[in-house]
Formats: structure tokens, C-alpha cells, sequence
């Protein structure tokens, strides 16, 4: 089974279940993976990318919208 099979089945779940197999996969994941600097170069980068054009920005709706919410 590849990782879009897995990924269709665990679809499927309930809410509760999905959940907890999601928290499971990112604990079995190195606490740093290799982002240095927490992460804050690549949110410099975005938020200079969105101050030159607002519209590359999504709203909260659009992103809950995208999550399936």
C-alpha cells in the first residue's frame, strides 16, 4: 500500500480517530527536523512576499474552505 492508498483509507475515519493518527505520525517525527531558525526565515519570507502582493494572502474561510472545514 503506498502513501496515497494509506492516506485515502485513513480519509475514511471518523474525526476522533483521524485526529489521534495524525498526532501519532507527528510524534514519530524528529522534534527539529532542519529548519534552524524555527521556521522564522520562511515567515520573513512570506510576509515580505504578501506586503509586495496581497493577493498571493488567502482568508481564514478560504483556508478552513481548502482543509475540507
Amino acid at each position: 500500500m503506498n502513501a496515497t492508498e494509506i492516506q485515502q483509507e485513513a480519509l475514511t475515519l471518523p474525526e476522533d480517530q483521524r485526529a489521534r493518527l495524525a498526532a501519532d505520525l507527528l510524534e514519530s517525527l524528529p522534534v527539529v527536523l532542519s529548519d534552524r531558525d524555527d521556521g522564522s526565515a520562511e515567515a520573513r519570507r512570506r510576509l515580505d512576499e504578501m506586503q509586495r502582493d496581497p493577493s498571493v494572502g488567502r482568508s481564514w474561510e478560504q483556508i478552513k474552505a481548502g482543509l475540507g472545514r
